[in-house]
């Protein structure tokens, strides 16, 4: 089988994992591949996905092998797999934009960026790139906040005629103009902010449909978050949390029996604590109602490696992509998309899209997606 190629913006820790992920999981056999959601989807195996490309703008890896470049600082996600042979895949410098927050410069190298001096990727040079590689996919994986970068790489997919997939918190799936513009070119694209395996989004959204499933009555809510990687670091300028937090929100919101009033629920990241590095401690509470009016209340904490807990899910949402474009089916991804992803055009509850998914590699996800919507 013909290996899936992708190329990768954002060389960091979710990268690193990512990459990590493919090489781990080559040589196991389904019996021995712990923390895959599937192994196999429709012939293609993790050990398929090849990385074409890539583009950072961290002095430390442009110019380097990308088998490399994920090794460097201020990458700092645990090594679960280090003899990685050179890839002959050089980090191109990518296009700056506002892909970096204006106060990471105030951090310690090992912490921040180092911004390259090396001249920034123009829309040609990375459309050519990308054609030139035999990218099939292009993957997001930029700073939160990145706005206007992640438009630019969104637009070079659609001129490059390759498929795109947003792990990151700006609204291009889910934004009707952009889906539109991917529908017309007939290319897949799935987004908007990949949800972890097992993370503190899917974890709030199953116990806030726990709640509706039991009757009890969900009054007001928080979840807080903190880590030590440079996305949390990044996340400290407020200005750029505004989609993040949104997204984050949403997908709880989207799963209550009620819509909460805004001031009874508060999801978004907290603070940055350096010595935590890639592990991201969440804080969950839930206040609510039982049986006879009576209170009760929920905590939780949640403790985990947060690159590799996401890398897992991009590995399933590269394939169904590549499924997609076997097909010749563009556009949103709906199914993928829902259980991927925080903020997707549609959501829908994780069982609803668990199936749709499940339907999807199966090639009757279409057929799916009409019956839920007739039944919504």
């Amino acid at each position: 089988m013909v290996n899936i190629k992708i190329a990768i913006v954002g060389v960091g820790n979710c990268a690193s994992s990512l990459i990590q992920g493919i090489h781990y999981y080559r040589d196991k056999s389904p019996q021995d591949a712990i923390g895959l959601m599937h192994f196999e989807m429709n012939g293609y195996k993790p050990g398929d996905i090849e990385v074409v490309a890539a583009f950072d703008v961290d002095k430390r890896k442009v110019g380097q092998d990308v088998h490399e470049a994920i090794f460097a600082k201020p990458n700092c996600t645990t090594v679960f797999y280090s003899d990685l042979p050179p890839s002959g895949v050089l980090v191109r410098m990518g296009k700056i934009l506002d892909g970096v927050a204006s106060h990471m410069k105030d951090y310690p190298e090992n912490n921040s960026f180092v911004l390259s001096k090396e001249p920034e990727l123009t829309k040609k040079e990375a459309v050519e790139i990308l054609r030139e590689s035999g990218t099939d996919i292009l993957l997001n994986y930029l700073p939160v906040g990145s706005e206007e970068a992640t438009r630019f790489y969104a637009d070079c997919a659609l001129k490059a005629q390759i498929a795109f997939i947003n792990n990151i918190p700006v609204f291009i799936a889910s934004d009707p103009e952009w889906a539109r513009r991917f529908e017309d070119k007939n290319l897949p694209i799935i987004g908007d902010d990949i949800k972890s395996q097992m993370g503190a989004t899917i974890t709030h959204r199953i116990l806030t449909d726990l709640f509706k499933k039991r009757g009890v009555k969900l009054e007001r809510t928080y979840q807080l978050n903190t880590g030590g990687n440079t996305d949390f670091l990044n996340m400290l300028e407020q200005k750029r949390l505004a989609s993040k937090k949104k997204s984050k929100t949403e997908a709880v919101q989207a799963v209550a029996a009620k819509r909460l009033d805004d001031e009874n629920i508060h999801i978004g990241p907290s603070d940055y604590v350096p010595w935590q590095k890639d592990n991201k401690v969440c804080f969950i509470r839930m206040e609510g109602k039982l049986f006879g009016d009576v209170s009760m209340n929920l905590e939780m904490r949640l403790s985990v490696e947060d690159s590799p807990n996401s890398a897992g899910v991009a590995i399933d949402a590269i394939r169904c992509a590549k499924l997609a474009l076997d097909r010749g089916q563009g556009g949103v991804l709906q199914g993928p998309s829902a259980y991927f992803c925080k903020h997707p055009a549609q959501q829908f509850t994780d069982d609803e899209a668990f199936t749709m998914v499940e339907d999807f590699i199966k090639d009757d996800g279409v057929l799916r997606l009409k019956t839920l919507k007739r039944a919504s």
